[in-house]
């Protein structure tokens, strides 16, 4: 029977308490987060007033084993385990939430309740109301917009600008203050590579700030020539990958040297090539016989890249980027109007790696269009800026998209008189349209037709743009006449012809 928080000191603890069966609930917390204070507050009541559940605490930048077991990048972070799975997770604070998923884990709450202040004992009932309060009263000084504040703004890139690689981290390199930010200047002393550094916990304007700015909400994040690369675990993923001295070196930050000393790029051009090396795929790869990758993944690679006319290859998604790279090159895109899919390189090793030799390019993210690779975020950045990618792009037929109001004033303005309406003046699908055809025609004038059934993105957008939400609607030089009563009264008093004369 547990009447007190037990705070863990390694993974095997933690494994051994998971041992004993029974529902336990894990609190990964900071020293230095206000909120994870506040809700270790409640944490412990709850512990209190649950002596059948096993509560533990992990100081997450204490214990990374532990947080990186649980893919925790932020605190407060709950993990709920019921005879030793995981049942459910909970991130950020919140005290109500927390009350009522530790009350279903502990089985005192049946699925289709809520626990509230009532249903929870004496000591967790008024802490979560006071916690809520406190909450909810306290004022928002972590939320610092770097957007609007253009001082702060200006300071962070500065920062970011004052090495080529700069890593903002919890501590100092010399003395790192948090397990993930130890890992990452491990791997960049690894490397060989130089970098600046500032102590985010020295500042908490910057910590704050920096959430804002690189729109990343944890530590440490990593930069490279002034684009986000990501935190610990990509920074991790891509050293052993290859992947990050690959992007160093590709920025001219590192030699490109084999174990020698030799630069590969010299070897390289001394050396003859075999046949093999010379024979290539019509998309610029090198051909699978020569690549080291099988028939089946070159197969794979080769429909997921057919599968969008433009296809882009990154860390993460387009709405949760896992590096600045990719951040940037989703932007490019959706700067220049161009609908693409994409594929997260991080959910699949074996299309990570073999895309690689695929496409003879080292780093991510790439980018193909209608099947022939474009290249990475550099070289994306470079063809936005002289404008070859809006010229490569309308050369391989992919116009970006017209937006719906821009289609809609093409529409309206492509007839000096012009008909929205329910079928055609042939065939019209509905009574009103059928009698504006014949008033149009009684009056001997011309017009031009839409069917707004035929296309339900124009037939709802066109009561938006017109402000008025029936069918049919008539326009002359743009501008809307009305529907069917206003035309048939207009018909009956002779205004018609001569207004639409005009």
């Amino acid at each position: 029977m547990a009447t007190s928080v037990k705070d863990l000191q390694s993974k095997a603890e933690l494994d051994g308490v998971l041992m004993g069966g029974g529902p336990a609930i894990l609190h990964f917390w900071a020293e230095w987060c206000q909120a994870s204070k506040q809700m270790d507050r409640v944490f412990s009541h709850l512990c209190t007033d649950t002596p059948y559940a096993k509560f533990l605490r992990v100081e997450a930048e204490q214990q990374p084993e532990i947080s990186e077991a649980f893919s925790v990048s932020a605190v407060p972070y709950f993990v709920f385990f019921k005879d030793a799975k995981v049942v459910d997770t909970l991130e950020g604070a919140n005290p109500s939430e927390l009350a009522n998923k530790v009350s279903k884990v502990s089985g005192s709450l049946s699925h289709v309740s809520s626990a509230t202040p009532a249903t929870l004992g004496m000591a967790a009932g008024m802490t979560v109301i006071e916690t809520v309060k406190e909450m909810n009263e306290s004022p928002q000084v972590d939320r610092i917009n770097a957007r609007t504040n253009t001082g702060l703004k200006g300071k962070l890139q500065q920062l970011v600008d004052s090495k080529p690689i700069f890593l903002f981290m919890k501590g100092t390199p010399d003395q790192p203050r948090c397990g993930f930010s130890r890992k990452v200047v491990e791997v960049l002393k690894e490397v060989g590579m130089e970098f600046g550094s500032f102590d985010i916990l020295s500042d908490e304007e910057v910590r704050e700030g920096m959430k804002e700015f690189s729109n990343w909400p944890s530590f440490p994040q990593l930069y490279c020539k002034g684009e986000l690369l990501g935190g610990c675990d990509i920074t991790l993923e891509m050293h052993q990958s290859g992947e990050l001295k690959k992007v160093f070196e590709q920025h001219g930050l590192l030699s490109n040297t084999d174990n020698a000393g030799e630069s590969i790029v010299e070897k390289a051009a001394t050396q003859p090539k075999s046949e093999a090396e010379f024979s290539r795929s019509d998309n610029g790869g090198i051909a699978a016989d020569s690549m080291g990758i099988t028939e089946s993944l070159k197969s794979r690679l080769e429909t997921i890249i057919k599968s969008s006319p433009i296809l882009l290859f990154m860390n993460g998604t387009p709405e949760e980027p896992r590096c600045g790279f990719s951040v940037k090159a989703v932007e490019i895109l959706r700067e220049e109007g161009l609908e693409f899919g994409s594929f997260n390189i991080l959910t699949d090793k074996e299309v990570r790696e073999g895309l690689k030799t695929y496409s003879n390019w080292s780093s991510y993210p790439q980018l193909y269009m209608k099947d022939e690779f474009i290249g990475g975020s550099d070289i994306m950045i470079e063809m936005q800026k002289s404008g070859e990618l809006k010229k490569v792009s309308a050369e391989k037929g992919m116009m970006p998209k017209e937006s719906l109001e821009n289609r809609l004033k093409h529409l309206v303005n492509s007839s000096p008189l012009m008909l929205f309406m329910k079928g055609t003046p042939a065939a019209p699908r509905c009574g009103f349209s059928s009698k504006v055809v014949n008033a149009l025609r009684e009056e001997g004038l011309s017009f031009g037709y839409f069917d707004i059934l035929s296309d339900e993105e124009v037939r709802q957008g066109l009561k938006t743009y017109s402000n008025w939400p029936t069918f049919p609607q008539v326009y002359h030089k743009g501008e809307l006449i009305g529907g069917c009563d206003i035309v048939l009264e207009m018909h009956k008093s002779g205004e018609l012809k001569s207004t639409l004369a005009e």
